[in-house]
């Protein structure tokens, strides 16, 4: 009987191009805007990618398309989200050894903190022009910088993985 063994890198290829978006738009305005400047058509999805840290679980959404005939997927995700921690007080102030709620920011890439979004196009195979699309989001007003993110720097591009 023949043995198959698989490697870990067989899976780690990276087939996405990763773009970072800075800007002050909520994410459903964005993605407004990126449909009307680019062919695509950005729609929320029903499922959340979720993020487990030691702060808590932490759900971030996500704008969707597929292009079927380029078999190109798109995805627009926050790298921002806020959780709510519960804690007990501790020190010497009025709300001794009450359960406190504290906001706390957690980020899909952490090294990244200073970007907004991300804009993740998977299995392009040279069909799409990421400077052209980089130019196109860039002519929306209130985006600060467009730029490419290279995945094999970043520690956390497991998160990536939705």
């Amino acid at each position: 009987m023949a043995i198959l063994k698989l490697q870990i890198d067989d899976f780690d290829e990276i087939d996405y191009d990763l773009i970072a978006i800075h800007s002050v738009l909520e994410e459903y305005r964005l993605a407004y805007l990126i449909n009307q400047k680019l062919p695509i058509l950005l729609n929320k999805s029903k499922e959340e990618v979720e993020i487990h840290t030691k702060e808590g679980d932490a759900f971030f959404s996500k704008f969707t398309f597929s292009d079927f005939q380029k078999d190109v997927q798109w995805t627009l995700i926050p790298n921002k989200n806020e959780i709510i921690v519960k804690k007990k007080s501790t020190g010497q102030n009025l709300f001794l050894n009450e359960q406190v709620e504290i906001a706390t920011k957690i980020y899909l890439l952490s090294e990244l903190k200073k970007v907004d979004y991300f804009l993740k196009i998977e299995n392009n195979q040279g069909d799409i022009d990421t400077n052209q699309v980089l130019k196109s989001i860039q002519s929306i007003d209130k985006i600060a910088a467009v730029y490419i993110v290279d995945p094999e720097k970043i520690k956390s591009k497991n998160n990536l993985i939705f």
